[in-house]
């Protein structure tokens, strides 16, 4: 049996399981962050509290207190495309409308952190993904179309 989340108010741009298949937490387009119960197949308006204490099998979604580092002060935010953690939730990547690959010590809690920042495509970047042993990940670029792959130091 399938059910409709319809509740979000513009295109879903993020989408993250938990570790144990209960809860999805979703971002869109309108830059709201929603949580719904897998297991009750419901919106769950108190997700974030609910959620605190959840191991998230994938992060992707760019809000969160443990991103916030990554909107510098002054910026809206939608220059940042996508970000991805490394299995031992050690990295973040966040790829962006300049470019550029940010990669950041994780979590990135305040505006002060600066990421080492890589370029590697000749425009926006726009998906991250690391590898399951998490030593690479790789970056597609939107115009380019490029795959490129990096290698963890």
């Amino acid at each position: 049996m399938h059910k409709s989340f319809a509740k979000h108010n513009s295109f879903i741009t993020a989408f993250d399981w938990s570790a144990d298949s209960t809860y999805i937490r979703t971002v869109c387009g309108a830059y709201e962050k929603l949580y719904f119960n897998i297991v009750d197949k419901t919106h769950d308006s108190a997700g974030l509290s609910n959620t605190k204490d959840t191991l998230w099998a994938t992060k992707t979604t760019k809000l969160g207190w443990d991103v916030q580092g990554i909107h510098p002060s002054g910026e809206d935010g939608t220059h940042i495309n996508q970000v991805a953690l490394s299995p031992d939730a050690s990295l973040l990547v966040s790829c962006d409308d300049w470019g550029l690959v940010n990669v950041y010590n994780y979590p990135v809690l305040e505006n002060t952190h600066k990421p080492n920042s890589y370029t590697g495509h000749s425009e926006h970047v726009v998906r991250a993904a690391f590898t399951s042993d998490g030593n690479r990940f790789f970056t597609i670029g939107g115009q380019d179309k490029a795959l490129v792959q990096w290698k963890k130091k």
